[in-house]
């Protein structure tokens, strides 16, 4: 699959890592990113909604699609805070969230992006302060069925609803137990 590239001037990244709704505001503010957009992917059902990838047979992910400008970011640039705000060494799982669709993945558009990924997963092994074997799976990228409007920017959308959830799942703590520090 090509670098799915929506000008000359833009690259795309696709991201799972965990709950989307957490995974959107860490890239949101980053300089250089465009947009991003949460959705499903990964899996053999088309168009699917969050109720069926919820229930976990849809075989998606939820994941996020960035679309960012390499002037201003680069694509290790943004894999770098990725891999500062999941859990890679939990499969199936992330946080308070259970289940298959919440899996952490890299999905990668080029052969360039998998070779950064491969490399940036070799370095999350190498400096997470556990120790512990990384599981983050690095694929191919496949289509991106975007989520349903009422997901998209919620932390904007809800902001107390969204921070309880944040907060009660313990992320900020596990990722400071994961790289020593607060998530970027």
């Amino acid at each position: 699959m090509e670098n799915n590239a929506t000008d000359a001037t833009t690259q795309t990244a696709i991201f799972a890592g965990g709950c989307f709704w957490c995974m959107e505001p860490v890239f949101d503010k980053m300089p250089g990113v465009l947009s991003v957009l949460p959705g499903y992917t990964g899996g053999t059902t088309p168009n699917p909604s969050y109720r069926e990838v919820c229930e976990g047979e849809t075989g998606h992910v939820e994941a996020v699609q960035i679309v960012f400008d390499p002037a201003r970011v680069s694509y290790r640039e943004l894999l770098q805070v990725f891999w500062r705000n999941i859990d890679p060494t939990t499969k199936n799982r992330q946080f308070c969230d259970y289940g298959s669709q919440y899996q952490t993945a890299v999905f990668y558009l080029d052969e360039q992006q998998k070779r950064e990924a491969e490399e940036s997963r070799e370095e999350a092994e190498r400096s997470n302060q556990l120790g512990a074997a990384v599981v983050t799976q690095i694929l191919p990228a496949s289509q991106f069925y975007p989520a349903e409007e009422y997901h998209r920017q919620y932390y904007k959308k809800e902001p107390y609803h969204y921070q309880r959830y944040h907060d009660g799942c313990g992320r900020n703590w596990r990722l400071k137990e994961l790289w020593g520090r607060e998530p970027e």
